[in-house]
Order: C-alpha cells, then sequence, then structure tokens
C-alpha cells in the first residue's frame, strides 16, 4: 500500500492506540497522518495521555475507518522516532488555523513515527 496516496484520496476516521510503560491504554481520535513518507507519518498532538504515554513506550497503532458502507479502511503499526515541540515544521503542516494564541493551546508536539507493518483494516491479522 502506498499510504502517501491513500491518505490524499481517503476519507474517514480515525483512532490513535498507545500504552504507557506499564502497558495501560490509551485511545484517542486523531485525524490523518501526515504523511512524510511511504515509511514516516507524523502526529500533531498536544501534552495530554497519549503523549505522555509515548514519552516512556514508542509503539503505537493507528486505526484507519473509511467513511461509507463496509469495514474499509487500514491499520498502521507504528514506533516513535522523534519529536519536535512548536517546531516550524509543525506549523507548516498543521492543516488548520485554530485562532488561538500560545498561551491558550499550550504546546504542542510534532510526533514523527516509522511505519512498521500496514494491514488492512479486517483480515490478514497474522502477518
Amino acid at each position: 500500500m502506498n499510504i502517501s496516496e491513500y491518505f490524499e484520496k481517503a476519507r474517514g476516521r480515525g483512532i490513535l492506540a498507545t500504552a504507557d510503560s506499564e502497558g495501560k491504554v490509551d485511545i484517542a481520535v486523531y485525524a490523518s497522518p501526515h504523511v512524510m513518507d511511504d515509511e514516516t507519518v507524523a502526529f500533531i498532538m498536544r501534552d495530554r495521555l497519549t503523549h505522555h504515554n509515548l514519552q516512556s513506550n514508542p509503539h503505537a497503532a493507528y486505526l484507519f475507518m473509511e467513511d461509507g458502507p463496509g469495514y474499509k479502511g487500514a491499520r498502521l503499526f507504528l514506533s516513535k522516532i522523534r519529536e519536535e515541540q512548536d517546531s516550524v515544521l509543525l506549523f507548516s503542516i498543521r492543516r488548520k488555523d485554530y485562532q488561538e494564541t500560545e498561551e491558550q493551546r499550550g504546546p504542542l508536539f510534532l510526533v514523527i513515527f516509522k511505519v512498521d507493518k500496514v494491514l488492512p483494516l479486517i483480515g490478514a491479522g497474522n502477518q
């Protein structure tokens, strides 16, 4: 799957799952990833539970379900490579301007992941 082409065309909703160092799981609604290349994606996040979990456990899973009938989509298995706080790159790829001051929004983090594996939404779970 060419994830760059896929996320340019696909419309739907996504869920990012993380766990802390003790294995306590969190899931959160996230927009489509920012595809850096076919092996790297990034998400912009606030300093909340998902970001906190990634400080002690670099692994995450992203589930994307396409709009429409049936169950179409993708699952991305991810490993955190690095992150940037309030960087030029973050603000250059941000899709929406929320018209908030830095004090109102707090810090923003661009978390960059290596894509370890891509599977369809349903099936192919033994790979």
